[in-house]
């Protein structure tokens, strides 16, 4: 290495050693670069050009920065918390040109790595770039943002820039946890969840879709706690995607420290890094990258983790991938029953009868699953050698197996003795067989070359499509009759719907016919 003949350390900042006499030596650190610039642009000086021609065929991601800090101090995250660092920009003539840059170089991915995307105004004007560029060269189809995490008006209008512009993948709500206990314990008490779900409203009124990250399992959370905050989630609006994601340990943020583990009893397990639908074994050279995944804490138990991490697989299979979304609505906004509640029937009931063996062998798969990430024996997503032979998220693997097994209408019947049991014997039962049997006639199947008629005897559809802007409307007695397009979008072979509608339509649970599958997606989290 370049500091090997180096004879006093002691000069060189930001870093530790052992001195002559053995004695642990913490120089101090570098001061943070501020002015960007003096870093020259490895686009713009055509580093990567010479790579792009010589892979004419290849698709690209390309990573950006336009600004860079974050002033938050998360503990779970080495991005502001190990730096506490304000925000330096790059000039908006470079961003300009490497906008520029991407488009004529057919880029069709840009991985933004602002830590806040939308808390600097001028990233109202990155937008328009970006969208100004791609109506001039067709590209890039699509951008990755994380937003910020107190996002102001500026914040949605840059959002809403790209989603008209047809670049947005993902609008991201960083809630993380809805635990008071949870949000002081890693540092993010600030965060102010009104403005949370007044904006969650107004982007969904603006047709703008939105996921939800949710981390699995932070300190203070509890099965009841996790269970409380997707029950809130989805009553403040989120009908999109809760993205629920393993808490892994990075060692440059707070939570990397010892003494900050033991203090939640923080019990970890190591596991390769995946990528969602990417190949299984693709590290180049044999060399794996690894993780620690927190699997138990002080207030969840092993079991209890097993448990959570069922919960949000089995609330993503019959929720966010819209199996049961339309009655569950209508349980909830017609007969008022809890979110809470409703999800409770679905972990608890399959396990008390022997009237949900399709449920049954649901719930033992992803309680299964769980438990061999946390013995470090599985992967965070399941390998399927029959399904494309990728790596696909426990509840998408268990919606494409009901599906491709024909076992839909025993799902059905199940989840139907279900919530006739929520309903129970006095309340009328039509709403809810109406919501059913419309819920069950949208999922997009392949094979269809007809489109369906069907009759409903209530409002349900107005119900469903006003409570996902966030409005409310009355159950009405009337007959509805509904033609469901299902020619226009077709899939002529189980391999291409697993890809085409399962796989690309995952952020925004695009499983339903009336909702647009987006552009075509790539393996990982980006």
């Amino acid at each position: 290495m370049a500091i090997d003949n180096c004879e006093d350390l002691s000069e060189i900042p930001s870093i530790s050693f052992l001195d002559s006499s053995s004695n642990f030596i913490h120089n101090d650190k570098l001061e943070r670069m501020r002015d960007l610039m003096q870093v020259p642009s490895p686009y713009l000086t055509h580093v990567f050009d010479p790579l792009i021609l010589a892979n004419p065929k290849q698709k690209w991601i390309a990573m950006w920065e336009t600004n860079r800090g974050c002033p938050y101090q998360c503990t779970y995250c080495d991005w502001g918390g190990a730096t506490e660092d304000r925000i330096s920009s790059f000039s908006m003539d470079n961003i300009r040109q490497e906008a520029l840059w991407f488009g004529e170089h057919k880029i069709p991915y840009i991985f933004l790595a602002d830590a806040n995307f939308g808390i600097l105004k001028q990233d109202i004007e990155i937008a328009r770039y970006l969208a100004e560029v791609k109506k001039a060269t067709g590209y890039p189809e699509g951008v990755s943002v994380q937003n910020a995490k107190n996002p102001k008006p500026h914040t949605l209008e840059a959002i809403k820039i790209l989603e008209e512009a047809g670049l947005s993948k993902a609008t991201v709500m960083s809630i993380q946890s809805k635990n008071p206990q949870t949000l002081r314990a890693v540092r993010r008490e600030n965060m102010r969840p009104e403005e949370y779900q007044e904006n969650q409203k107004r982007l969904r009124a603006q047709g703008i879709y939105t996921m939800t990250d949710y981390i699995i399992p932070m300190p203070m959370e509890t099965y009841d706690s996790v269970l409380d905050g997707i029950s809130e989630i989805i009553s403040e609006g989120q009908h999109d995607r809760i993205q629920f994601n393993n808490l892994s340990i990075l060692p440059n943020a707070e939570m990397g420290d010892p003494e900050y583990q033991r203090k939640y009893q923080m019990e970890t397990v190591r596991t390769p890094i995946t990528n969602i639908h990417g190949k299984k074994n693709t590290a180049v050279n044999d060399i794996e990258e690894y993780q620690e995944l927190v699997i138990a804490t002080s207030t969840m138990s092993r079991e209890d983790w097993v448990k959570t991490r069922s919960l949000c697989y089995m609330v993503g299979l019959i929720y966010f991938n819209k199996l049961f979304q339309i009655p569950i609505i209508i349980l909830h906004e017609v007969y008022g029953i809890t979110y809470r509640k409703i999800f409770e029937m679905f972990m608890e009931h399959p396990r008390q009868s022997s009237q949900s063996p399709v449920f049954t062998e649901i719930l033992d798969f992803f309680e299964e699953f769980s438990r061999g990430i946390q013995n470090g024996t599985q992967e965070e997503f399941f390998h399927s050698k029959k399904y494309l032979d990728i790596l696909w998220p426990p509840d998408e693997y268990a919606f494409i197996k009901v599906c491709q097994e024909n076992k839909l209408e025993k799902l059905y019947a199940e989840a139907r003795t279900m919530m006739m049991l929520l309903v129970g014997p006095r309340q009328l039962t039509g709403p809810l067989f109406d919501a059913l049997k419309l819920n069950k006639s949208l999922i997009k199947l392949p094979f269809q070359d007809n489109d369906m008629r069907i009759s409903l005897s209530h409002n349900i559809w107005e119900i469903y499509r006003y409570t996902l802007i966030g409005q409310t409307k009355q159950l009405k007695f009337e007959d509805h009759s509904y033609t469901i397009d299902r020619t226009n979008e077709t899939w002529k072979s189980w391999d291409e719907w697993y890809q085409k509608m399962v796989w690309w339509g995952n952020r925004r649970g695009a499983y339903l016919y009336g909702n647009k599958n987006p552009h075509e997606e790539i393996a990982g989290h980006h």
